[in-house]
């Protein structure tokens, strides 16, 4: 007999397994959330947050350089590495207690401080020896820094998103390895703050994105504030306590290295194998993205556990799914995902809605370089993209890497979810001078292309004055 038993097991306290267990409790479920630390979320400990503290103080001191385009002097601006790294450990260090704090709010005996490894589909061992019985269980358990074993060599001189943010000081100099989204957030706020840093990656291609013109505009950016090497084959070596970096004939030498080189899903341990599921040559099983469960057995999975959708309100969701269905199993329900969106705090934000330009779409271009409100604010930089299908004008996707992006691409994720057509979006209001009424130009193009009739009573123009 189990030591333990319960309706719905969840494998994981980070975002998705908090999700997976409140919406299996609340659906009247017994539950157990099981975790080896309850330390809080990645978003909280190692990601979102810390990353954006980050990020905010290379955006002040990139803000004081260039404050003389204003007729400001604020004479040499110097940074403290210290005090900056002390802020975001302090800052982080509250959003972390906030999480932690979600844990003693939860039924007495829900949370159990174990590591879990599966001996059947609804049956757990844990390593303090106990045994666990489920229904259903939910796997909620992450994902975890890739690194290479050349960089693994390196010992601390190698940095991942989980250890950056425990240095005491900012490196003179940093090699990053990686042009996703991790690697170029945290290389342009490294650059801000004043360190030398190169970007190595194999691909040609910065943060995977699927716009040519949009992935233009973010090269050309990011290569004013950093040193940009794709398609390259970085070699690591260690000299003289230094970081050696050999690419293409090529050599540099560096404080430290930080490997962004991917989060993998974090399954070691698991042994999934004694669950009867099909797994494939990395040890996954097939997931249902419409339900979260794992083939046709009462076991499912959420968050980055499951590698489709490595953010945060995707990780929610997807708990929320995942614990709903493990109370129903087997009748498990189908649930409408929202519109996908994806979003990199570079500067200015780079963001993904939706569908991307296909041969079929129809294309909306706006040229922030010129656009008014981004001239006054000395932010002209960048461009939007916007898609639509025809022959209505349906709006269907965009990619945008321009200021005030990350707030027009919620505008936009709300517009293609409720399935509005340009012609649509442009009847509504846009004040001026705004970084939003720059995105009229591309919905206007849309529907010339379409084609639509434009209402008589708007102006088929740009306002004047700006």
């Amino acid at each position: 007999m189990a030591d333990l038993t319960c309706d719905v097991a969840v494998i994981g306290a980070g975002t998705a397994g908090i999700s997976a267990e409140h919406n299996a409790r609340k659906h009247g479920a017994r539950t157990l959330l099981i975790d080896p630390e309850f330390a809080g979320t990645t978003c909280a400990t190692v990601g979102c947050m810390p990353s954006k503290l980050l990020i905010a103080a290379g955006r002040a001191a990139h803000g004081a350089r260039k404050a003389g385009v204003f007729g400001i002097g604020t004479g040499p601006v110097s940074v403290d590495g210290r005090a900056v790294m002390k802020r975001v450990r302090e800052e982080r260090d509250r959003f972390v207690a906030g999480t932690r704090k979600g844990f003693d709010r939860l039924p007495e005996g829900t949370c159990i401080r174990a590591r879990a490894r599966f001996t059947s589909a609804t049956t757990l061992e844990l390593d303090d020896g106990r045994s666990v019985s489920a229904k259903a269980v939910v796997i909620a358990t992450g994902s975890a820094p890739m690194v290479p074993g050349p960089y693994r060599a390196l010992g601390d001189l190698t940095l991942t998103n989980e250890t950056v943010f425990e240095l005491d000081d900012l490196p003179q100099s940093l090699a990053v390895i990686g042009a996703g989204v991790i690697g170029l957030e945290l290389a342009q706020a490294m650059a801000r703050l004043g360190v030398r840093v190169a970007v190595f990656d194999r691909a040609e291609r910065l943060a995977q994105m699927r716009c040519e013109r949009v992935h233009d505009a973010l090269k050309d950016a990011m290569a004013q504030e950093m040193a940009l090497h794709l398609g390259s084959d970085p070699q690591p070596s260690e000299e003289g306590g230094k970081v050696r970096i050999d690419w293409d004939g090529q050599s540099e030498f560096f404080d430290r290295v930080l490997v962004a080189t991917g989060r993998p899903p974090n399954l070691k341990g698991l042994n999934l194998e004694a669950t009867g599921l099909k797994l494939n040559d990395k040890g996954m099983p097939e997931v249902s993205e419409a339900t979260m469960q794992c083939g046709e057995a009462p076991i499912f999975m959420a968050g980055d556990a499951n590698a489709m959708h490595p953010v945060l309100h995707e990780a929610s969701d997807e708990g929320a799914i995942a614990g709903r269905n493990a109370v129903a199993y087997p009748a498990v329900v189908r649930s409408d995902r929202r519109v996908p969106l994806s979003l990199t705090f570079t500067e200015p934000p780079l963001v993904s809605i939706g569908q991307g330009p296909d041969e079929s779409a129809k294309i909306g271009t706006a040229d922030y370089s010129s656009q008014g409100r981004a001239r006054v604010d000395d932010e002209n930089t960048g461009v939007a993209r916007i898609y639509a299908a025809a022959p209505r004008g349906r709006l269907i996707g965009a990619d945008l890497f321009c200021p005030g992006a990350d707030h027009m691409g919620h505008l936009l994720a709300l517009a293609i979810q409720q399935g509005l057509t340009a012609e649509e979006l442009l009847s509504m209001p846009f004040y001026h001078p705004t970084l939003e009424e720059g995105l009229r130009g591309a919905l206007k193009e849309i529907c010339r292309a379409v084609p639509l009739h434009l209402s008589g009573d708007q102006d088929p123009g740009s306002p004047p004055g700006g």
